[in-house]
Order: structure tokens, then sequence, then C-alpha cells
């Protein structure tokens, strides 16, 4: 599974970016997607992720609210649609996946992830 992460970008606070992923292969119907980022200095951390079906999704506490994950099974996307952004968001943004068999699955942590995309960067000035 190859990803290709697109749309970050530099924008003002309380502005708004819409993240897409893209997957090749024919499996991605079979894989659970997230979003992590990764801050200057700091560790890769879980954003929001879905589930095959669209059934689970989960975020973290402070883009609750805030942030939308969703996919669309039939173009091999998952994006990220991230509304009132604050500087606090200004990181790399990574797609990942997980193959899994239970449909209703979602991962939560880097640990569970099978493969990564490279990042896009996204800067939210004050």
């Amino acid at each position: 599974v190859q990803l290709q992460a697109s749309g970050g970008g530099l924008v003002q606070a309380g502005n708004s970016l819409r993240l897409v992923c893209a997957s090749s292969g024919r499996s991605f119907r079979m894989h659970a997607m997230g979003w992590f980022r990764q801050a200057p200095g700091r560790e890769r951390e879980f954003v929001a992720s879905i589930s095959r079906n669209t059934a689970t999704t989960y975020y973290e506490d402070s883009v609750k609210g805030r942030f939308t994950i969703s996919r669309d099974n039939d173009k091999s996307t998952v994006s990220l649609q991230m509304n009132s952004l604050k500087p606090d968001d200004t990181a790399v943004y990574y797609c990942a996946a997980k193959f899994h068999y239970y449909s209703a699955y979602a991962p939560k942590t880097a640990l569970d992830v099978d493969y990564w995309g490279k990042g896009t960067l996204v800067t939210v000035s004050s």
C-alpha cells in the first residue's frame, strides 16, 4: 500500500484546510485509515482514524469538534477536514493504514499502523 497525502499549507488561525490521502493498490477497503501528526521536537501523535466500514471513528481530544475524518472507498481516499485551526495544530500530518479483518476496527496509536505515507506540512499562524 502506498499513501500520498496532500492539502497542507500555511493558514491563519481560525481558518480551515482539507487534507486528502490517496492510496494505491486494490486493497484500500481492507484497511482502516488514520491521520497522525508530528510537531517539531515532539513525538508523532494520533489525530483521527476511521474504520473500513466508516462505522467507527476516533479523534484526539484536542481536535474533537474541529476535525472530521472521512473516506471514499470507491476512490481509495481518506480525508481530514480541519476547521477552526489553531497554532498548536502546526505539524507534519501523516496518513496511515492498518490492515484488519474486522470492518469496524480503527487504530488509535502509531504502533497499530502498518503503512505510512509521506507527510504534508500544516502551518497555522497566529
